[in-house]
């Protein structure tokens, strides 16, 4: 016997076709993304085995080497944001009882340590007050005390605005027979990398940041030094989604299907990674330094410090220091309301402290902090 079903449509939400305000996002990520690399996203899709989306895959592997100066065969993007990529890293490098040392200095460091746990690595710390960087000779001394399989440490800590220092830290790790591992999520893009020059063996990013790009599509690198290791594992890789044993033979030759990619993020990803590529990268590098070396005058004339030392900050993230007395929340909302413009409050041990302003990708221009500078002192006096 059929039923009928009863629909009810009054019952239905009054929705509206989608509308979403322009906004000026000038915090840690997302980052404003460019009109050629939404156009992008716009574009009908293609099937993820289809010749042409392979084809375009092929472009992303050698684009991302570009970008990291890096020669790696098995450099991917990974369907997920930076996030997937961090324990892409962790996941195919880490086997139960390997003794992980993961420099902390900040809110992601403290997630390498989460996320190297969960894989069942003795994990062991170095740390520095938020905001400071290690020494060659102070990770010297952790490697000889510690005798780590893997040396995790991140270039660009989104939470402090700090770069840590890497020339001869591939070395020392060599000497030891170690891995390194960096996080380069605030730094692709905006800061100068070297991957190959500095011995690095795995390293993710992000897109929405220094490339530009909508997030969701996030760059994956391992070195053969790595790949070796991954091929001496006695375990299978954990995590399914991303065992580089498996995603290896999508985005290599063998083009065996894995999962659906997001398609048009591929596309955005590719984009965003043609424009820097257009402008070229020692000119990409140059041109965030001088926009945030104009940041930090405008800021030293409306009063405001920074909460790193010069010498470590980094080029597309500033942490500045919120005045005694003034309420970092209500005015980063004040931003937001009153001026369309986005800026990141602090995390962990500084929260309530800095706001986090990034000069990333796109949004890496002059005009933007003219902008912000105005709008801020507007709220704060």
């Amino acid at each position: 016997m059929s039923q009928t079903i009863s629909i009810n449509d009054s019952q239905r939400l009054p929705l509206k076709p989608l509308e979403i305000p322009s906004k000026l996002l000038l915090g840690p990520g997302p980052s404003n993304a460019h009109p050629t690399v939404l156009q992008a996203m716009n574009t009908t899709p293609l099937g993820h085995l289809d010749p042409d989306f392979l084809g375009l895959m092929d472009e992303i592997q050698s684009l991302l080497r570009y970008v990291w100066q890096t020669e790696n065969p098995h450099t991917i993007a990974v369907s997920g944001t930076g996030s997937a990529a961090m324990e892409a890293t962790i996941a195919n490098a880490v086997e139960p009882g390997d003794v992980v040392l993961i420099g902390v200095a900040g809110y992601f460091g403290n997630r390498l340590v989460d996320m190297a746990g969960r894989y069942g690595a003795d994990v062991r710390t170095i740390t520095k007050p938020w905001g400071q960087v290690f020494s060659l000779e102070e990770l010297r001394t952790a490697i000889e005390t510690h005798r780590p399989t893997i040396l995790a440490l991140v270039h660009a800590e989104t939470s402090t605005g700090a770069r840590q220092p890497l020339d001869g830290v591939g070395e020392l790790c060599r000497e030891f027979g170690t891995l390194l591992l960096i996080d380069t999520v605030t730094s692709l893009g905006g800061v100068p990398i070297f991957l190959d020059e500095w011995g690095v063996d795995l390293a993710y990013s992000c897109s929405q940041k220094g490339l530009g790009c909508p997030p969701g599509a996030s760059p994956f690198t391992m070195s053969p030094r790595a790949w070796e290791k991954l091929q001496r594992r006695s375990t299978k890789v954990a995590n399914w989604y991303l065992d580089m044993t498996l995603l290896s033979k999508y985005w290599g030759s063998e083009r065996v299907y894995h999962h659906t990619a997001p398609i048009n993020l591929y596309y955005a990803l590719r984009e965003a990674l043609r424009l820097v590529a257009e402008e070229g990268l020692a000119n990409c590098w140059q041109r965030h330094q001088k926009n945030v070396e104009y940041l930090w005058e405008r800021l030293e004339e409306i009063g405001l410090s920074c909460h790193v030392e010069r010498e470590y900050r980094l080029p597309t993230l500033t942490t500045v220091c919120i005045p005694e007395g003034v309420d970092g929340k209500a005015i980063a909302r004040q931003l937001l309301t009153e001026h369309g413009i986005e800026v990141g409050g602090g995390l962990g041990e500084l929260a309530g402290k800095v706001w986090r302003v990034g000069l990333m990708g796109f949004n890496s221009r002059k005009e933007n902090v003219d902008r912000l500078i105005e709008a801020l002192a507007k709220v704060l006096h």
